[in-house]
């Protein structure tokens, strides 16, 4: 095989392990075109349609569960930021309360 300064280590690492193991790795490509299709999945839809695509296809289980890893790890991410916008929300919810609350009242002469 050909190498390049530009191919690289991982691509390598991954021709490697799997010339030794004779299983298939999930390439690059192939985590970003099932990124895409889970990008919006909760971790159990996402973990069902990973394992429907690998089944029977002879993958390194090791190479999967590293992507389910990385997958649950941005589903955390990403639940974890909808609840800071949530609590941010509601700080300035309390803030701006606190404010009006607290501005002057004008007596009752108008001034």
């Amino acid at each position: 095989m050909w190498y390049s300064p530009l191919y690289s280590s991982e691509a390598k690492r991954s021709d490697m392990e799997q010339q030794e193991s004779g299983q298939r790795i999930l390439d690059p490509i192939e985590r970003a075109k099932l990124g895409i299709k889970i990008f919006n999945l909760s971790y159990n839809e996402a973990e069902e349609l990973i394992d429907a695509y690998v089944s029977g296809k002879n993958y390194d289980k090791a190479s999967v569960d590293f992507f389910k890893d990385q997958v649950a790890t941005q589903v955390h991410i990403r639940e974890k930021g909808a609840e800071f916008l949530v609590t941010g929300g509601e700080i300035i919810r309390l803030v701006v309360s606190s404010f009006i609350k607290n501005l002057p009242k004008p007596d009752e002469s108008g001034r």
